[in-house]
């Protein structure tokens, strides 16, 4: 079974990334209901780990051309930057903040860290 599951991503990876991508950006420019719940800054955490998601897809979709790792993790940050811009000149019901742009590269960051010591192991082949 785990063969058949290696095989899926391994065929189907780019167009997770694309949807992972796609997701991202549709979730940072719609409303999102007000919730009860407050914990001082766990939006922090959630974008730390959609970057880290975003991230990981893309690297793992070229992970056979290993030169393209940077223009990706430029690229993924790139976009958290633009995001968080959009968000305070495109809408009126969310803001653009440094924090969240910082925590998006956090998680880029450690999405290629993570990538660049399994791939050092050989477990990606």
């Amino acid at each position: 079974m785990l063969k058949h599951i290696k095989t899926l991503l391994k065929d189907n990876i780019f167009f997770f990334a694309l949807a992972i991508t796609i997701g991202i950006i549709c979730l940072s420019l719609i409303k999102m209901p007000k919730t009860n719940i407050k914990i001082s800054n766990i939006d922090k955490l959630y974008h730390s780990f959609a970057y880290f998601t975003l991230t990981i897809s893309w690297l793992l979709s070229f992970y056979k051309k290993p030169e393209k790792k940077y223009v990706i993790v430029i690229g993924c940050i790139i976009l958290g930057i633009i995001i968080e811009v959009l968000q305070g000149t495109l809408t009126i019901y969310r803001t653009g903040d440094y924090l969240d742009v910082l925590a998006n590269s956090f998680g880029v960051l450690l999405a290629l860290l993570i990538f660049n010591v399994i791939s050092k192991k050989n477990y990606i082949k």
